[in-house]
């Protein structure tokens, strides 16, 4: 069985994968998507990240392919409609980097409501501006989750612990989970209306695109505080940058975007965003776990059959 990791992976997956008997790995990465097309056909297994594009060309020019791996969470850059008619599993590794993501909304958080940046900013060019930057505090304040999965779960215990309020709304999360965690689920209106912060934690598909838009802003509280930490595309950015503009939304931490890296740099500049280039998972706890993970799973299918993991409907 050859697998070909296609993605810059943490040492672990080639590793990991070695461990199985019968298995070769070829890691070759920043490939186009010609040269990913022409390389595929050889392979059983292939494991990317986000960089590369899992299309429904390279699925049907990947004639002996078996199984897709993802090292992370989102899927959204592979065909996986393509993959399911081709009779090729797809797997991805769900809160393997949880716990990263889950820090980095919480840090985006404090940076914005205790302005962070702009002091630091004005600090570094010699200015001593300190009546400029009153921030609130956290403590006494609520939280709204929307999306209580692997990541909204982690940050949901964070923002407890640091004395927040936390209301969630998930509609395919019991309320007894959410009554063991803690928080208290609600109706979507009543989270926008009600929180001082507002984090997103939904995938990306058909229903989510442009879930969070103007309606959504215009019924949230004057102030507030606004995180995306999950995937481009599931808020309207322009939406969220007329928010910004008219005072709605106080200070948005943005780490995803509808086009990556962004064309249009009007929300990533503006005064009251702070902006990273989708570093979420990006420390090396995260990026040992998932890759580990996903060759474990993989290195199981092929060797016994076994499903971890898949997405496939």
């Amino acid at each position: 069985m050859k697998i070909l990791i296609a993605d810059k992976t943490a040492e672990e997956c080639f590793k990991k994968l070695k461990e199985f008997q019968g298995i070769e790995v070829t890691v070759r990465t920043g490939m186009t998507l010609k040269e990913l097309i022409g390389e595929i056909k050889e392979y059983q297994g292939l494991i990317v990240r986000s960089a590369t594009k899992v299309t429904a060309e390279v699925i049907k020019a990947g004639n002996k392919l078996k199984v897709i791996g993802r090292a992370g969470a989102g899927v959204d850059n592979i065909d996986v409609k393509a993959a399911s008619e081709n009779g090729i599993v797809v797997m991805n590794t769900p809160g393997g980097n949880a716990g990263a993501v889950a820090e980095l909304v919480i840090g985006l958080m404090f940076a914005l409501a205790r302005k962070i940046p702009p002091a630091n900013s004005s600090m570094k060019s010699g200015k001593w501006e300190k009546k400029s930057f009153t921030g609130t505090e956290l403590s006494g304040k609520t939280l709204g989750i929307i999306g209580i999965g692997f990541v909204g779960a982690k940050v949901a215990r964070k923002a407890m612990a640091l004395g927040l309020k936390v209301l969630a709304y998930d509609p395919f999360v019991p309320s007894e989970k959410a009554s063991e965690m803690g928080v208290d689920m609600t109706g979507l209106n009543e989270l926008l209306e009600k929180s001082d912060f507002i984090s997103v934690h939904v995938p990306k598909n058909e229903e989510t695109g442009g879930f969070i838009n103007c309606e959504s802003f215009s019924k949230m509280k004057d102030g507030v505080i606004f995180i995306n930490c999950s995937r481009g595309g599931i808020v309207v950015e322009k939406d969220l940058l007329k928010a910004l503009e008219h005072g709605k939304v106080a200070g948005a931490g943005i780490d995803v975007y509808n086009k990556e890296p962004p064309a249009d740099l009007s929300l990533v500049t503006h005064p009251h965003v702070i902006a990273t280039p989708h570093i979420g998972a990006s420390t090396k706890e995260a990026q040992i776990i998932v890759a580990e993970m996903i060759a474990e799973q993989i290195g199981r299918y092929l060797t016994k059959g076994e499903l971890i993991n898949t997405v496939n409907p």
